[in-house]
Order: C-alpha cells, then structure tokens, then sequence
C-alpha cells in the first residue's frame, strides 16, 4: 500500500471557501488521504457545515484563533501520515495534486519538504508561488512569483523551501527539527521550517506537476495593517533565530538598508505605523529568537557557508519591487472594483 497521507486544513471564517477545497479533495487519485480541518474559532458556519457536508474530514475545533502555525501543528500531531500536506483553505488542487508530491518526495529520503505549483485563482495563467526564496538582504518572497505559467520546468528541481499554503512533508522531518515555530503566529513560519531544514542538511524541491490555485491573501487582506504588522515583526524573529553568522554581521547594514525602504513604502501606503509597532515587537522578541538559535547551533548542523550558498545575492531596489509588483496591481485593482 502507498504511504498514508494526512492533509491538513487551518479554517479560520472560511466557510465560503471550503466546498471547493474540500470537494477536490476528495476527488484525488492518489489512494491513501486522511482530511483534517484545524477551524481557529470561527465565528461563521464552518465548523457545522463542514460536519454537515464532509463527514468523512476529521475536525479539530478551537476556542479562539491560535494562528496558522499553532492550528497546523496541532493537525500535524493529530494526522496519522507518514506524510503530512499543509493546504490553505483558499484553495483549490488538481486531481493528481498529491499524487505529484509524493513522487517528487520520493525520489530521495532526504527530501523533506516539497513545493506546489500555486498558480493565482483569478488570474490561471500566473504563477504565486514555486517554492520560498530568500536573499542575503533577508527578503522572502515566492519563487517564480509574477510570471505567466509557460510549464516550462517538468521535473522536481531543488528549491530553498516550500510554501506552506500547499506543500508536502515527511513526518521524520517534524520528530527530527520541531515542528512550526508558534512565535510567528502566522507568515515566515514556513521560511523558519525550511531554514532550519536546511541547517539539518535536509532537502527541499518543487514539483511542477502539482497544481493548485490559489486565491492570495483572502485571510488577511495584501498591505493590511495585520499583514503588514506580523511580516515586519516575524522578519527581524525569523533572521535573528536562523541568518548563519558571520556572514549576519558582514550583511547587517544591507538588511538596515532595506529596512529603511520598506518602512518608507509602508507609511506612503497607510500602513507606517503597523509597520513600525512590528518592528518594534520583533526587538522585544529577540531573546526568545537567541534562546531558540542556540538551541540550534548545540546540536549538529550544516556548516554556517553551506546555509548561506542557498540564500540569493542582493537585489537593487527595483529590482526588489519587482519581485512584489503583482501583488500591489492586484490589490489596486481591487481596490478600483
């Protein structure tokens, strides 16, 4: 029999995307699946429509919202896989989707973790995301992101790290570096997983033929205050906890610089203050990213010159806007309908 594989579903007021996430779902071809809805105190009818309509799903029901990495570990806990798949509830898979991964997964016992192909819901024809890719200027942002979906890549090619929103992992890799870091509440807690993935010599790769559309930011909405507080305080927890030293220190006035931009563009967008409260939470929580960076660093590891290899050169700024332009066109054009 093929390996058993737990997909777990965070739901935070999402009911009105469930029938199409669940519903593919359950149509995939790949034979052994368990569903698990992890629903974060919804206030909408997620919970009894999801007993209602999927009554095959299990579900695991919180008081209140305890954020994307906690819910995700408690169906990481609760799955039964050898294989565990993270899935946004916004989203939609092909029928082959998991299929696809666990041939990408297979292909070598040290691939931890592997990517989806996330293309946008509204816009087929453009890709969100082939995986995480991180520069030494500490920027995170999504492989391939932007780009019209030419299928170019056919087979699984390695990547940095994989996208939560649609992503496939061995359970050994959890019992092996921890599970997410509950610290991050949500957003980067999937660059931390594969930053410390990579710390333990694990690999990671994107696998082409694994479709998903997604629709991007329907949780918290691109360039809100939440979003843009939570990404300005994980950063500065994110690269405290996992950049290799020395090379921190040698890059340290380049990430000052891109921290300067970045609270520049949020203020002329209306979001200067969430961006600086962050950033100001991100400091207080530095003893608890060192704390957990030693941690790290006592017990084996890869070399601090092997981790840095995979991270990008520096960008120029426009080219770093590039990276993101879709994303404000779309939010833009929301904005106008």
């Amino acid at each position: 029999m093929p390996p058993l594989v737990s997909v777990i579903v965070v739901n935070w007021n999402g009911c009105h995307h469930l029938e199409k996430c669940l519903t593919a779902l359950s149509a995939q071809t790949y034979p052994e699946i368990e569903i698990i809805v992890v629903d974060n105190g919804s206030t909408d009818e997620s919970v009894t429509w999801v007993a209602k309509h999927f009554p095959g799903v299990r579900l695991i029901c919180n008081p209140h919202n305890r954020g994307f990495a906690a819910a995700s570990n408690e169906g990481i806990q609760a799955g039964r896989g050898a294989y565990l798949a993270l899935l946004n509830n916004d989203t939609q898979v092909a029928p082959d989707w998991l299929a696809e991964l666990v041939a990408a997964i297979e292909l070598d016992p040290r691939i931890g973790m592997v990517a989806s192909r996330m293309l946008f819901a509204d816009e087929t024809r453009m890709i969100n995301s082939t995986g995480i890719c991180l520069d030494r200027s500490g920027i995170v942002w999504d492989r391939s992101a932007g780009e019209v979906d030419r299928s170019a890549e056919r087979v699984p090619v390695e990547i940095f790290g994989a996208c939560a929103g649609a992503a496939l992992y061995r359970r050994v890799l959890f019992d092996e570096i921890g599970l997410f870091d509950e610290e991050f509440f949500a957003y980067l807690e999937d660059v931390d997983l594969s930053w410390r993935a990579r710390w333990w010599g694990w690999k990671a790769v994107y696998a082409p033929g694994a479709k998903v559309y997604h629709i991007h930011s329907a949780t918290a909405h691109e360039g809100s205050r939440f979003k843009t507080y939570l990404l300005a305080k994980n950063k500065i927890y994110l690269l405290a906890k996992n950049y290799p030293f020395p090379y921190l220190l040698i890059f340290l006035p380049t990430i000052l610089f891109y921290e300067v931009l970045s609270l520049g563009f949020a203020a002329l967008n209306g979001v200067g203050g969430s961006a600086w409260q962050g950033r100001l939470a991100g400091l207080r929580a530095l003893p608890i990213a060192m704390r957990k960076r030693r941690a790290l660093w006592a017990g084996p590891h890869a070399s601090a010159r092997d981790v840095f290899l995979f991270m990008e050169p520096v960008a120029w700024p426009w080219r770093v806007y590039a990276r993101y332009r879709h994303l404000y066109r779309q939010r833009l054009q929301g904005k106008a309908r």
